[in-house]
């Protein structure tokens, strides 16, 4: 995501640090490269225009180049404007006070709009809410299919009506059957096109008239750029949205869509999808994602992954393990299995600070190692999970035998879990370095003092 940008921007940043004291000239100089990386990264030109001059104006003060550290003066102020670019605060979906909260789902074809809509409405459904998807693409072959294939994977019921009746009919009927039944989200699918024509647009505004939305969300993909930013504007004009849903996020390079459609449309993006699973989906944070673009990572996301696999019971639970030093062979799987429900270790370590995306490029990162660790583990005796110490030559062979996998294989993992026993006990005793003891603790003493 973004790796494009963010190894452009590094190298601009370098000129500034190279230096002890800055003038005025070299600021100017060092803004024409971010200005060119972020025209290449497809920024609106509008954009870049007003973002240089917003970041020149206050790079050039007596606050700024008088300072001991300029270049990281600068730095936060590309921050500041980067996440002031992208909306400022996270924007949360309003939820109707009298329900159902009515969201109208539009977009073009080929956006990832049924799947997202199937996403939005599977995250508000863990939140405790009953949603509604409601099948008003009646032309795009199999789309009713596709959203009853999204609805049955998740557990959220389907309203159609086949193809033959007026997708506006449909939504009507859609809104009395969810009022009727309890359903306090109703997600309606619309129709899309291969490109924006007079036809599509009156039949979402007839929608849009006779459902009175919560919200009308505009699904857009990042990967087509500044097309994606015009299309945005488009749809706005016409519709009047209230906010933006980014899809594959995770495939975009360059950034330029997600660093453009708040500032030529007014209206925020409230989530990215990062991801093919039907749970790949976040809110959309433009602080988080500005710290990101710059290489300084997204701890608050990734510890919001985690918080989401780890409940209240599991964390006391491993605390006791590591405190103890009882941490077993069953209790290592268990932790990558939760690692990788978390999404891929790329996206993940993305989230990492100092973690740059050239660091990743040539990283292979094999997500089959855990099945193949899992093989391994399964392939073991309870009693030899317990205690990997009993784990004698004999063993390993039958073990790497029974798992299809080498003796090595078989010794490699049994070093990594010891390696991994021993930092988790350091953990327990808050003997990490960086204080990531400390911060383990104290999370832990926060959640008892929740309960």
């Amino acid at each position: 995501m973004f790796s494009n940008l963010q190894d452009k921007l590094s190298s601009a940043f370098k000129k500034f640090r190279s230096k002890g004291k800055l003038t005025e000239s070299d600021v100017r100089a060092g803004m024409r490269e971010i200005k060119l990386a972020l025209l290449e990264a497809d920024v609106n030109f509008k954009v870049v225009k007003d973002f240089i001059k917003t970041v020149t104006d206050r790079a050039v003060g007596a606050e700024v180049l008088e300072s001991l550290m300029p270049a990281q003066q600068i730095i936060k102020i590309v921050n500041e404007e980067l996440t002031a670019l992208m909306g400022g605060t996270n924007s949360k979906l309003e939820i109707s006070s009298k329900p159902p909260t009515v969201v109208m789902m539009v977009g073009l074809q080929g956006s990832g709009k049924t799947t997202h809509t199937g996403k939005l409405s599977g995250m508000y459904k863990k939140q405790g809410k009953r949603p509604l998807l409601v099948a008003c693409d009646v032309y795009r072959p199999a789309a009713i299919a596709q959203l009853k294939v999204v609805g049955d994977k998740l557990d959220i019921p389907v309203y159609e009506e086949g193809d033959k009746v007026s997708p506006v009919k449909i939504a009507k009927n859609a809104l009395k059957y969810a009022e009727k039944n309890g359903y306090d989200m109703v997600f309606i699918d619309t129709a899309g096109r291969l490109h924006i024509d007079e036809a599509m647009m009156a039949e979402l505004v007839e929608i849009k008239s006779e459902t009175n939305p919560t919200e009308i969300l505009l699904v857009v993909d990042a990967m087509t750029g500044q097309d994606a930013v015009n299309v945005a504007e488009s749809f706005n004009n016409l519709l009047d949205i209230t906010g933006v849903i980014l899809t594959k996020l995770d495939g975009d390079t360059r950034g330029g869509a997600a660093l453009s459609v708040r500032h030529v449309t007014g209206k925020p993006i409230k989530f990215i999808g990062v991801g093919e699973k039907l749970d790949a989906i976040e809110p959309f944070h433009p602080d988080r994602m500005a710290s990101r673009i710059l290489g300084m990572g997204d701890m608050l996301s990734l510890i919001e992954k985690a918080e989401a696999q780890y409940n209240e019971k599991q964390l006391q639970e491993l605390e006791r393990k590591m405190r103890e030093d009882s941490f077993t062979l069953d209790d290592y799987l268990e932790q990558f299995s939760q690692i990788k429900k978390m999404g891929s270790m790329e996206q993940l370590m993305s989230m990492v600070p100092g973690m740059k995306a050239d660091m990743l490029k040539d990283a292979k990162i094999d997500e089959k190692q855990i099945d193949r660790m899992e093989a391994i583990i399964k392939s073991m005796t309870p009693k030899e999970r317990e205690n990997p110490d009993i784990i004698n030559a004999s063993r390993r062979k039958r073990i790497a035998l029974g798992s299809g996998v080498t003796v090595e294989e078989v010794n490699k993992l049994l070093r990594q879990y010891e390696q991994t026993r021993k930092l988790m006990k350091q953990l327990a005793g808050g003997k990490m370095p960086f204080g990531m003891g400390r911060f383990f603790n104290k999370a832990t003493k926060k959640k008892k003092r929740r309960k």
